[in-house]
């Protein structure tokens, strides 16, 4: 895929598993839902910077991010850009959507970076900041990540696959001031959206 990092072979540490240990998003407090921003938005083209994930502005902003997600119906992740902030920080979950595997049920990501990806698979893919529009876009269905929790600032490291790692992989993106038609193969990938969740 182009502009994809080479990650394949990371060295022996990418299978060290840590998970989530015992954060939950109720660490975060009360979120507010916020506005989400639709392309062309600047913010949703400019890289954002690495965050404090002790630092209070960054819990109230994760936990915004969870509450905005949780009363948009099918979002399964949210991305500071798309809210107006350029941060390196997102929210992810995907239960109960019906191509999950593995998941790791509500959890935010502060600075994550890709720490192995292999098994690449085109996927259908839509995004609430281009409500419009879906397209088909090639990522990898094996998923190793790295990033800080919000609150408590440990890094964690996560070990996913298929949808969720989909969804890992379309966030990072936001934060790197992508959007999923950067990542199209050509005009031939993208689709109208015919239904909103």
């Amino acid at each position: 895929m182009s502009g994809a990092p080479d990650v394949s072979n990371p060295g022996p540490q990418a299978d060290a598993y840590v998970g989530l240990g015992d954060w939950a998003p109720e660490t975060l407090g009360a979120g507010r839902v916020v506005p989400v921003v639709s392309a062309p938005d600047p913010v949703l083209s400019r890289p954002g910077g690495e965050v404090d994930p002790t630092a209070d502005e960054t819990v109230r902003l994760a936990a915004d991010l969870i509450a905005t997600m949780r009363v948009s119906p099918g979002c399964v992740g949210l991305a500071a850009p798309q809210v107006g902030v350029s941060a390196q920080l997102f929210a992810v979950d995907v239960t109960g959507h019906p191509k999950t595997v593995t998941g790791h049920g509500v959890f935010v990501l502060c600075n994550a970076r890709v720490v192995e990806a292999t098994r690449w698979k085109a996927g259908r893919e839509g995004c609430m900041s281009v409500p419009d529009l879906t397209g088909d876009v090639k990522r990898a269905s094996r998923l190793v990540v790295e990033g800080a929790l919000p609150g408590s600032g440990e890094t964690v490291r996560l070990v996913t696959d298929g949808f969720e790692a989909r969804a890992l992989q379309h966030e990072i993106d936001h934060c790197a001031g992508l959007l999923f038609l950067d990542r199209v193969a050509g005009a031939h990938a993208i689709y109208q959206r015919k239904v909103y969740l």
